[in-house]
């Protein structure tokens, strides 16, 4: 089996320019601990977790550094560590240094890659860009599935992925900030939707794929910055 057998697609994703307030936000909002940094053409970043929003909090409690110490330490990794502590936007606190992986990688080696790093997920890249991302639960996942059946052959996951696919061929949508989720042919959008009609639009992309059942939206208003406003 590979990564992209049992990826997931349906991804929050964060842009650069988010700021820390909207990034622990939508992390809270989610239940999740982490997310991809993705820039408007779909290249990887980097990644956003809570430990980087912990650690930018954390450091107001640090001692002040010795400016004797200043005189040795590298100047990069001292400006580094500055924009990372005050920084105000993902592409300031972000982690760039990140194990990635393509969509012909093994799960075993994902799975060593994220058991060896100790990390939560793994992104899978194309050419640079995003297509999905590998975590301990994928991972749990294909050790739940009957012997010689892919996960990714399930009916909803079947049905995720090609509206995963169906979205991002689509320039009105709004990939960075809606998802789908899919149970029993039932899809549900979650996230942030600009208007009734981008919903008209989202429910009649997914009634063309087939399997859908119906479909449902619990969506809510996109905050400031996903509309452009700062």
């Amino acid at each position: 089996m590979r990564a992209r057998d049992l990826m997931t697609t349906s991804l929050v994703t964060i842009p650069p320019e988010a700021p820390l307030e909207a990034v622990a936000q939508i992390l809270s909002d989610r239940g999740i601990s982490g997310a991809p940094v993705v820039a408007a053409d779909g290249k990887f970043l980097g990644m956003v977790t809570e430990s980087d929003l912990i650690r930018r909090l954390a450091a107001k409690e640090d001692a002040p550094k010795s400016w004797v110490l200043g005189l040795f330490a590298s100047a990069a990794d001292q400006a580094a560590r500055f924009a990372r502590t005050h920084g105000q936007r993902a592409r300031d606190v972000m982690t760039t240094d990140i194990a990635s992986v393509s969509e012909d990688t093994s799960i075993e080696h994902a799975a060593k890659l994220i058991e060896d790093k100790k990390i939560r997920r793994v992104p899978v890249l194309r050419d640079g860009k995003l297509v999905g991302v590998v975590s301990r639960s994928d991972l749990i996942r294909a050790l739940l599935a009957a012997p010689g059946s892919l996960v990714a052959d399930a009916p909803d996951e079947r049905i995720r992925r090609d509206l995963a696919i169906a979205m991002r061929n689509e320039p009105w949508v709004d990939t960075y900030f809606i998802f789908p989720n899919v149970k029993d042919g039932q899809v549900t959008f979650h996230g942030f939707c600009r208007s009734e009609t981008v919903k008209q639009g989202l429910r009649v992309l997914a009634e063309k794929v087939p399997g859908v059942k119906g479909v449902a939206f619990e969506t809510q208003a996109p905050p400031a910055y996903v509309m452009g406003v700062s």
